[in-house]
């Protein structure tokens, strides 16, 4: 059964990419589209889309952010450096003045997010948010993999997960608090210190 659930819910993940995808391609040609039709577009039933996104405005909200962040193997393509620190806090440079730009609609984005997941009441509800960031830390760790037991690797992945994304800027703005510019500071400092104390208890295990 366990192994049945995470296929089931990359299906669900990419479904609701699929509708993002959609949303995103109606939106360039300058006008709002109506669910119907984002469903259509994105080849699943109306009643499929509103599983996914309660509101055509959630949805609209969500879509051309999901443009915006970085694509993992676009971003590292002229990468020279194989430092996991100096990927990451490139990555996370990059990640941060996205979400500093568009903080309004991914506040309303966190919002609908944590709202969908309070009314949820099955183990098998479709995701509420799309996972942006994992897939990026991944890519920004690719090159120095082999340097991380799987333990410390997974560890380090879940941690830097606080890092990057929307929640970080929350606690940032909300309450430490501290400027743009200040948090990108922390941030990097917490990259780094992540990766070092990952390494070093890899090499511990070795």
């Amino acid at each position: 059964m366990a192994g049945a659930a995470k296929p089931r819910n990359n299906q669900h993940l990419r479904t609701r990419k699929d509708l993002l995808l959609a949303a995103a391609r109606l939106l360039k040609n300058g006008r709002k589209p109506a669910m119907d039709e984002v469903a259509e577009a994105a080849l699943v039933s109306r009643a499929t889309a509103y599983r996914y996104f309660p509101s055509v405005e959630s949805l609209l909200v969500e879509a051309p952010l999901d443009g915006a962040v970085p694509d993992p193997e676009m971003f590292f393509a002229a990468e020279s450096s194989h430092e996991p620190e100096e990927r990451l806090d490139r990555a996370e440079a990059a990640l941060h003045q996205m979400i500093y730009q568009n903080e309004s609609q991914l506040r309303m984005m966190l919002a609908n997010s944590l709202a969908d997941r309070a009314a949820e009441s099955s183990s098998d509800a479709v995701p509420s948010r799309q996972n942006r960031r994992t897939p990026l830390i991944e890519a920004a760790l690719a090159p120095a993999r082999q340097r991380f037991s799987k333990t410390s690797y997974d560890n380090l992945r879940a941690a830097l997960a606080l890092i990057f994304g929307t929640e970080a800027m929350v606690v940032f703005r909300d309450v430490v608090p501290l400027s743009e510019g200040e948090a990108r500071k922390v941030k990097s400092w917490a990259i780094r210190a992540l990766v070092r104390a990952a390494l070093r208890e890899s090499k511990s295990k070795a």
